[in-house]
């Protein structure tokens, strides 16, 4: 079979791998604006969410519902494509933000900015996020330095500054318990005070995230080949990481600063999305993304009936799945040869 011929036949199962992806994704939202505390006929759905009611149901679902659903997809993307861009940088299939301390780090700081500034906004709370996150990043890969280990010494100097960040936040919260009761969902990661506000919020970044990772496809295929050899080809390996990270801490801290450090999307879906449709970045970063916001779209759904008729953070659905996939994957790399 001729390029050409092969590049066609491969055309229409990724196109319907893309479509059918849209679709969960659009079921996904479906069920959560349908299903939950408050009973909701499909009449009252369509009537809402086409704005054609205005009684105490209507509202709910317009004020509630709708932008929960909507956050989720937003922010299952950013975390999917920040966990794809981390793995790509440090060379590491089992990196993410959650695991190398950057989403620990900037809960470390949106929970101090709390307590310090009780009054502080929502775009005060991302500048602390990526505060934080910067800060984690800056202590690893200070601490990684240079050299051939030095993708090993990043995976250890990730879990490290992970496992401080976590512990100091816990004290922090300890210390602080009257200012920080209310945060316990958060820390997990929680979707249920997600309102228009936050979506106006976090659109930019979505927005301006995929725009410059679009732009930036081409560099980054760098960084899945060796340095030397990148650097060989007169490429800037190091200008091309540091925007890499800088995104990473983008999508990934604003996440973060308005729905909690939720763990295993940054991991999960980028293995996921490879293995369905390969290591083309143009293909691989856009599906990684739509596979993000279907996990979490559908992790918040389930997490409505865990504990119900009570709310429960969709952190606790994501660990659920992403800590027995983390724990086939480390065993997976390490009986590779």
């Amino acid at each position: 079979m001729n390029p050409i011929t092969e590049k066609q036949s491969r055309k229409w199962p990724l196109l319907f791998l893309f479509c059918a992806a849209v679709l969960v994704m659009l079921i996904g939202v479906v069920c959560c604006l349908k299903w939950g505390q408050a009973p909701v006929t499909w009449r009252t759905l369509f009537e809402a969410v086409t704005y054609r009611g205005s009684d105490k149901t209507h509202l709910y679902i317009q004020t509630l519902r709708l932008p929960r659903a909507i956050m989720a997809c937003l922010v299952g993307m950013q975390l999917a494509l920040a966990g794809m861009l981390t793995q790509m940088t440090t060379k590491n299939p089992l990196a993410s933000p959650h695991i190398f301390g950057i989403n620990a780090g900037a809960a470390l700081a949106v929970v101090i900015g709390l307590v310090a500034l009780p009054q502080l906004g929502n775009f005060g709370l991302i500048g602390f996020a990526f505060g934080g996150a910067a800060l984690s990043a800056l202590l690893i890969w200070s601490l990684a330095g240079a050299g051939r280990q030095q993708y090993v010494r990043l995976a250890l100097a990730g879990i490290t500054i992970h496992f401080l960040m976590s512990s100091l936040t816990e004290g922090f919260i300890i210390m602080n318990q009257h200012a920080t009761d209310s945060m316990i969902f958060w820390l997990v990661g929680s979707l249920n005070q997600a309102g228009w506000s936050d979506v106006r919020i976090i659109a930019p970044f979505f927005i301006g995230g995929m725009a410059l990772f679009s732009l930036m496809i081409p560099a980054f295929k760098l960084l899945l080949l060796d340095d030397d050899i990148a650097a060989g080809l007169g490429q800037r390996v190091s200008v091309v990481r540091a925007i890499s990270i800088a995104l990473v801490l983008a999508l990934a801290g604003s996440a973060v600063a308005l729905c909690g450090p939720i763990g295993f999307v940054c991991l999960l879906v980028p293995h996921i999305a490879r293995a369905l449709v390969g290591p083309n970045l143009h293909i691989l970063g856009p599906f990684t993304a739509l596979l993000g916001g279907i996990l979490l779209v559908y992790a918040d759904f389930l997490s409505r009936f865990i504990a119900f008729p009570f709310e429960s953070p969709v952190g606790i659905v994501t660990a659920a799945l992403g800590a027995p996939y983390f724990i086939y994957l480390a065993r997976k790399q390490g009986g590779a040869k």
